[in-house]
């Protein structure tokens, strides 16, 4: 195999490798396996062109369309001419798979299904990504900025990903780049014969150019790739808020597949600010009391210390009738509520905004149940925007004494509700213990907690809030006691889930606001968060810890002065039936949300700014050593060719042998520039046909090539002549000679011998001499253990 077919191999493999990274992304894999045969026709008919051969541009021009026709019989074949020329129902119906892909992306969660729009573009963006790999690897013969698109696709898998494997693909795509590399060093060494200068080789022993710095590439590369592992686990943690990249699945119903959709929160603290407080949803109930007439939309109920995010579930296709709440016993009273909502076009949800809990349903659309929290979701692109919907849902009145009595939930859904990860900070739980102290049932100890943010504990309701990010965020909000609803409702939750409660999170609208034509109007403002908590016999209970926020359930209120908890020989009673006034830019909860998406960062993370105080000591000096070494990698080449120009170039002894040495190195510092602008040295040559050689192929002017001949002819004398005469003016005749080489170079050159200097490989054949020269003086210096033989004793 010639050394271009190699390469050119290398680059669709190196390209395969880095997509590998995106396979996280999708529910199924299908799309790498006629990925493969893709990227194959591809590099063939490079190869091909290059072998015939075509020039770059039309190598370039030959796989661009063989490209466009693989993507035409995998996508559009029915749209195309004769099945396989692309025409413009192709473009159109192209257009059309893009923008529905473009659709699904910001739709579903990660793994997204695999639709039509989906595959195109991770295919198509693959390709594309191969075609430049191949392009500037195998075409322009420069394997080192091929590199950019790769990691170009690494970053945008690793940028959507959970970061749960990301230092495997990571290993998988720097794998293969670091083969591109090596299949790249082989073939110019292999052209370049033997260096001039190197080390002179043993009989038998492997080339200087070849083997060694094969081995030492390796080794080199070995090395940064553990490097790049470890560095990252030594700098401070960037993972973001509360509500930072928060994303939300559900599965799917009967054939297993999955239906995901995005998180519902997005930008709270933006949309509670902002000043144009748009009618998102109108209501028509048959309740004359709105203060519980919250609008859910789906529950959070995964908990991993920064972030609430919905569980992935199976759902199924929305029955006539919806089944009893979870947990709901015939003892508890409740009533029946028949909403009518209507759906702004403005507003597109891909959850259904539905009072808690609903019974049934009628609307029309693709839509799809989640049985576990009762919510329906949106299925190939159904969204709520002017939609109209009729909702039957419970009006459940537990009293304070059903809760409080309410026995252990099952285990398995008290394991689930109840997790809190390790990295969740000791003080959430000893916070949780001091506020409940004295409490005798799980019930007092959620009012308890109620209390403590709506009414006792001092905590502000402020959207202003700095953000804040990492495992500290929920300690920060409960020292500086400023937050919006999601600060209040996400703590409440973790809280209680510290005492053994089982929790979530809910995300919906707050009452409206009752229009004179007998409507409700639900606003971006009305936009909330609040937690649920479960009791078995009544289900899941919402709490309002937020203050000045929603409503107070009554069988939270207290009918004694002084006591925290209700009266509970009493009846439960409505905390009012006067709507709920508008929010100013300062107060309510809502933010409503265009697209209740995954929450945005900065405004959608959960706590106060992140006190730097209690950031261990060693933090910043070790994000500094990290930032530094990180730098120093890519740097490396430019700043060992500007050491090595330094010494060759510097100051010397005034004596014969000082002058001789200095000439020597001048030489080798003009023959290695001549290497990095694209002129390989030939040591079969003398120095007079070398400077010859390098005044040629550079283009050089006259006064550029009387300096390179005035080195070569110093380096005559100090090599050959019986008295050598001490030629002043090495180094300016170097730079001289320099300076000409990159007049007539391009700017891609000039930076490729700035920052990737081909005579950079110097370094490495010294590193690998040197560790042989070590070995072998260590195994001399090893005594011959030799068992002696034939001796009488």
């Amino acid at each position: 195999m010639s050394g271009r077919a190699r390469l050119a191999l290398c680059a669709a493999a190196a390209t395969l490798m880095a997509s590998c990274a995106l396979l996280p992304l999708v529910a199924k894999p299908t799309w790498l396996l006629q990925l493969v045969p893709l990227v194959a026709v591809q590099t063939g008919v490079g190869a091909a062109a290059r072998r015939v051969p075509l020039g770059r541009a039309l190598t370039l021009v030959a796989q661009l369309v063989v490209t466009l026709v693989l993507l035409t019989l995998m996508c559009a074949r029915q749209h195309a001419i004769a099945g396989l020329i692309p025409g413009p129902d192709t473009v159109r119906y192209v257009a059309e798979l893009l923008r529905q892909g473009t659709d699904d992306i910001s739709r579903y969660a990660i793994p997204a299904p695999l639709t039509d729009g989906i595959r195109l573009m991770l295919i198509g963006g693959v390709l594309l990504i191969g075609l430049l790999v191949d392009t500037l690897a195998v075409t322009f013969r420069s394997a080192a900025p091929a590199g950019l698109p790769l990691l170009a696709l690494y970053s945008v898998a690793a940028g959507l990903s959970d970061g749960g494997a990301d230092w495997l693909w990571f290993l998988v795509a720097a794998a293969g780049y670091l083969m591109l590399l090596l299949a790249e060093g082989r073939d110019r060494l292999a052209q370049w014969g033997r260096v001039f200068g190197g080390a002179p080789r043993a009989p038998g022993a492997p080339r200087a150019g070849e083997a060694t710095p094969l081995r030492t590439g390796r080794r080199i590369g070995a090395v940064a790739l553990g490097v790049a592992l470890v560095v990252p686990l030594a700098l401070p943690s960037l993972d973001g808020g509360l509500l930072d990249d928060a994303r939300a699945g559900m599965g799917a119903g009967g054939d297993g597949s999955t239906i995901s959709a995005v998180n519902p929160l997005v930008a709270l603290r933006d949309n509670l600010n902002t000043n144009d407080d748009r009618q998102v949803l109108s209501l028509r109930t048959s309740t004359n009391d709105l203060s519980d007439l919250y609008l859910r939309i789906v529950s959070l109920d995964e908990f991993d210390g920064t972030t609430w995010k919905p569980a992935q579930r199976h759902v199924t296709d929305v029955p006539d009738r919806l089944p009893t709440p979870a947990g709901l016993g015939d003892d508890v009273r409740r009533g029946t509520i028949r909403t009518t909502v209507t759906a702004a076009d403005t507003y597109a949800q891909d959850w259904l905004p539905m009072p808690y809990p609903p019974s049934r349903v009628r609307l029309s659309g693709r839509w799809r149940y989640e049985p576990v929290g009762m919510t329906l979701v949106g299925d190939h692109g159904q969204t709520t925007r002017g939609e109209t919907y009729e909702v039957t849902s419970l009006d459940v009145e537990p009293t304070a004494k059903q809760l409080a009595a309410a026995p252990r939930p099952p285990a398995a859904l008290w394991d689930e509700y109840t997790k809190v990860p390790s990295s969740l900070p000791p003080v959430v739980a000893r916070t949780a213990k001091e506020i409940t102290e004295g409490t005798s049932s799980h019930y007092e100890e959620a009012v308890k907690l109620q209390d403590y943010f709506a009414v006792t504990g001092g905590f502000q309701y402020d959207t202003q809030v700095e953000v804040g990010q990492g495992p500290h965020a929920l300690a920060n909000f409960l020292e500086k006691k400023q937050g919006f609803c999601v600060h209040f409702s996400f703590a409440m939750a973790a809280m209680a889930r510290t005492l053994g409660i089982p929790a979530r999170v809910a995300v919906g609208f707050a009452p409206g606001t009752p229009q004179a034509d007998g409507t409700v109007a639900v606003s971006q403002r009305d936009a909330h968060a609040w937690p649920e908590l479960y009791f078995e016999g009544v289900g899941w209970t919402r709490f309002e810890p937020t203050p000045t926020r929603g409503t107070t359930p009554s069988y939270t209120q207290s009918d004694t002065p002084g006591s925290s908890l209700p009266e509970e020989a009493l009846p439960p009673r409505r905390a009012s039936s006067a709507p709920s006034a508008a929010a100013s830019p300062s107060e309510g909860c809502a933010g409503g949300l265009r697209r209740l998406r995954s929450c945005d960062s900065p405004s959608a993370a959960a706590v106060p700014h992140y006190d730097h105080a209690d950031t261990d000591w060693w933090v910043w000096p070790a994000a500094g050593a990290g930032a530094l070494l990180v730098l120093a990698v890519p740097l490396s080449p430019l700043l060992w060719r500007r050491r090595m120009r330094a010494l060759r170039l510097g100051g010397h002894a005034r004596t014969a042998q000082g002058s001789a040495a200095h000439t020597l190195a001048a030489w080798q510092e003009l023959t290695d520039s001549a290497w990095d602008h694209g002129i390989p040295p030939d040591g079969s040559l003398t120095p007079r046909k070398a400077a010859d050689r390098i005044v040629r192929l550079g283009r050089l002017d006259p006064a550029a090539g009387a300096a390179v001949h005035r080195v070569a002819d110093a380096v005559e004398q100090v090599l050959y002549a019986p008295r050598p005469r001490p030629a002043a003016g090495a180094a300016g005749d170097v730079r001289r000679a320099v300076e000409g080489l990159r007049a007539v170079v391009s700017t891609g050159t000039r930076l490729r011998a700035l920052f990737l200097p081909r005579s950079s490989v110097r370094a490495w054949w010294a590193v690998s001499a040197r560790w042989s020269a070590l070995r072998a003086r260590a195994a001399a210096a090893r005594p011959a253990l030799r068992r002696p033989s034939g001796q009488e004793s």
